[in-house]
């Protein structure tokens, strides 16, 4: 197809699908590979360009008194017939030419197309060699995105890189972490899964398998990949692939019965209206999938149905085109012959027919076209808006419309910003690729129970932070029994309380969830290690926490619970606190000994192990009482017992320890005291204990309260199982009287900071027999 003007576009198109090559008998001049499969949408793409050029040259506001034309060839979708006719547009078909000096206007200032990844990687390597822009309307391969492979290719299709970030962000929409892969053998597909694996990676997915689409489409090798498909536990299926690859493979998916899997289709098959069939839809229905931005453009309806035939050889297609729609011949001149097509006469109506060629419904690679050639035209216009001596080029210069050349087509290019009558902003990043805009499609049953695409959603690269993603559920069709999304993980999740223990041979997402050991918690879910519990911590039951000074906040909190109740809370919060005094005395011995610190030491840890020995008297008595207020003898016992008295049985029992402390401190306080006889060549700087017998009084009060109250729990150590915290008591006490008993002599006999270590060791075993367990019964 051709149309003359002031300045050429040229453009690539799959308008055939199939390439015949003559045989070649070296004897003469081979005859032209020749094209068959005519297809009506790639020529509506052809047919778009057509328009957009024709719309552009109506505009007085874009390119005023340029008039742009075009030359439009056929690709066959062979990549030596697409090379030829690029060489052929920028380079001109003349066998001869007069200009020597190969001035002027070069045959074409640029090219749209072509639609293939492979094609468009050839052309563009020699065509960048001297910035011929090329602007793709369906090239898709990542590759394409090297600047310094492709200094002038540019597309209105988003790259590959785009799009597998865009099925990337479905799939962790819905928690997709376990995927299979399938993709064709060519650049697009295998650079389209070179991406995805490391996409895939970043939101801690995996592929469970990942086949290659035989080029032969070999039946063993679709087996075998069918094979793989349904032995995986990977639910969701991605495929990167056209549909020459995939109809083999669907048809064997179909022989074998794979069914309850999810598809998500590429942007090279998500529409393709050759899957949308009866025998399909068991199989495919429910398919996600991108698309191209569908685009609408006012007038292209009326323009296709305008389109007739003429007799200028250099516009065939159009002639090949009408005799496909209408199944007439030119040849036979208007006649009709029995056996052979009827004559075609040019006249005949094209709104008689409904074929993928008339159908605007969906334009979406058509609507890519119409976008790069008004890149083009813009481009152009800026060029020409360039005012003398503050242009872009050597000196300042401006590019000259009557000399024009494509290497300053491409400066304006990459700067080209407008908006389509649509809405849609056009503009293209560094490395060439246009805005990211993917619509989300699913199959879903139409009315005569085929295949229809429906649009539920849109992948939005350009969008905020996430926002980039917009799914609408409601109208997604799910085809599984309970109508919604299935799961696809290779392991569950692993609960608080274990760790992450990868399995041999297979990916990071195929775990087992090991419980963490004793002293370990982890509480987060899927953690990949535990963490141990500080110093003097435990791991809880359920290994999530760490337990110990938290005891007494635990007990505050959960203080009207049954458990506390039953565990005389007044007295467990009492007993709690000394436990905390014990610990914190201690730091009182640590550092030179001052006067504040030689008498508060002492008067600290009296006091603090009284209050912790009344609270276990008192809790022993309790205990007793309780037992005799069962009988009949006994009823009234408990009346003496109540929170009250108990509360001031211990305060009294603490009281009389301050006030020994108080007359050993008015007589005879502790002072600080160089002492030089332990070793003759040291002094050491200690606390002098003053008067001794305030000092004995001291402990021997502590040893007072011990023995009573080991003596009672003794003797209730045999009451029934309900009341056994006694037996608790019993052993605790007992275990203090022994401590205490070697504690008196070590510490008096311990010269200096050896005493810090001598009470240290004291109150750990203290605490660690102290009891906290209450049985009580149901």
């Amino acid at each position: 197809m051709f149309q003359d003007g002031d300045l050429v576009l040229g453009g690539l198109f799959e308008v055939h699908f199939l390439t015949v090559f003559p045989e070649l008998s070296f004897r003469m001049e081979p005859e032209p590979p020749y094209c068959e499969q005519f297809d009506k949408a790639s020529f509506q793409q052809a047919q778009t360009m057509a328009f957009a050029i024709h719309e552009i040259n109506k505009n007085p506001n874009l390119l005023p008194n340029i008039t742009l034309g075009y030359h439009l060839y056929d690709n066959c979708v062979k990549l030596g017939v697409a090379f030829r006719a690029a060489t052929a547009l920028v380079s001109g078909t003349e066998d001869s030419f007069s200009n020597l000096n190969c001035a002027g206007l070069p045959p074409v200032i640029a090219i749209v197309g072509d639609p293939g990844s492979t094609h468009s990687i050839a052309i563009s390597s020699v065509l960048g060699l001297f910035r011929v822009p090329m602007v793709s309307y369906f090239a898709t391969c990542s590759c394409l995105s090297d600047r310094k492979k492709y200094p002038s290719f540019f597309r209105t299709i988003p790259s590959d890189a785009f799009q597998v970030r865009a099925m990337a962000q479905i799939l962790r929409y819905f928690e997709w972490t376990w995927v299979g892969l399938l993709y064709s053998d060519d650049d697009y597909g295998i650079h389209a899964s070179q991406s995805f694996h490391k996409d895939v990676q970043l939101f801690g997915g995996c592929v469970g398998f990942s086949e290659m689409l035989p080029r032969d489409n070999n039946r063993r090798d679709i087996q075998s990949i069918v094979g793989v498909v349904q032995a995986s536990t990977a639910r969701v299926v991605v495929v990167f692939s056209t549909e020459a690859y995939l109809l083999p493979l669907m048809d064997e998916v179909v022989l074998q019965n794979v069914t309850g899997r999810q598809w998500i289709a590429s942007e090279a098959w998500s529409t393709s209206p050759v899957f949308h069939t009866q025998r399909l839809l068991p199989f495919l229905g429910g398919t996600l999938g991108i698309a191209i931005r569908r685009g609408e453009i006012q007038g292209l309806r009326k323009f296709l149905y305008y389109l007739r035939p003429d007799n200028n050889p250099r516009n065939n297609i159009v002639r090949i085109f009408w005799e496909n729609m209408f199944g007439c011949s030119f040849d036979a001149g208007g006649r009709e012959v029995e056996g052979e097509k009827k004559g075609c006469s040019g006249q005949e109506d094209l709104n008689s027919t409904e074929t993928a060629y008339t159908d605007v419904s969906e334009l979406r690679a058509s609507y890519n076209v119409y976008k790069a050639v008004y890149a083009l035209a813009h481009a152009i216009h800026d060029l020409m808006q360039c005012e003398e001596g503050r242009g872009p080029f050597s000196g300042n210069r401006c590019a000259d419309i009557i000399n024009l050349q494509p290497w300053q087509v491409v400066h304006y290019l990459q700067k080209v910003n407008f908006t389509t009558g649509f809405g849609d902003h056009v503009s293209f990043d560094k490395n060439g690729d246009a805005l990211a805009i993917y619509d989300v499609m699913n199959w879903q049953p139409s009315s005569d129970g085929a295949i229809r695409v429906s649009t539920v959603g849109v992948v939005n690269e350009g969008a905020t932070a996430g926002k980039v993603l917009t799914l609408n559920e409601d109208e997604i069709f799910w085809n599984f029994e309970n109508k919604k999304p299935l799961r696809s993980v290779c392991s569950e999740s692993c609960p608080l309380g274990t760790r992450r223990a990868r399995k041999k041979g297979l990916p990071i997402c195929c775990f087992d969830c090991l419980p963490c050991r004793d002293g370990y918690i982890s509480n987060t879910t899927d953690a990949i290690e535990c963490t141990t519990c500080p110093d003097e911590f435990w791991s809880s039951p359920n290994k999530d926490r760490c337990f110990c000074a938290l005891v007494m906040v635990i007990f505050a909190h959960h203080r009207s619970t049954p458990v506390v109740r039953a565990n005389n809370s007044e007295l467990s919060f009492l007993l709690l606190l000394s436990l905390k005094l014990c610990f914190l005395c201690v730091l009182l011995f640590i550092g030179r000994p001052q006067v504040w610190t030689c008498q508060l030491r002492h008067a600290a840890f009296g006091i603090s192990f009284v209050l912790c020995v009344s609270s276990i008297l008192v809790k022993t008595m309790v205990v007793i009482a309780v037992f005799k207020s069962s009988r009949p003898e006994g009823k009234s016992a408990m009346k003496w017992f109540g929170v009250a008295q108990q509360r001031g049985t211990v305060m009294s029992l603490t009281a009389l320890q301050v006030l020994i402390c108080i007359v050993w401190l008015t007589t005879s306080s502790p002072t600080p005291y160089k002492n030089g006889q332990y070793i003759t060549s040291k002094i050491v700087y200690e606390c002098s204990i003053g008067s001794v017998a305030g000092f004995s009084m001291l402990l021997g009060y502590i040893g007072l309260l011990a023995a009573i109250s080991f003596l009672l729990a003794f003797l209730a150590r045999n009451l029934p199982d309900n009341f056994n915290e006694a037996k608790f008591i019993t052993f605790s006490m007992l275990i203090f009287c022994a401590v205490w008993i070697a504690f008196v002599p070590a510490y008096v006999s311990s010269p200096g900071k050896y005493a810090f270590w001598i009470i240290g060791g004291h109150i750990c075993p203290e605490v660690l027999h102290y009891p906290f367990t209450s049985r009580e019964k149901h």
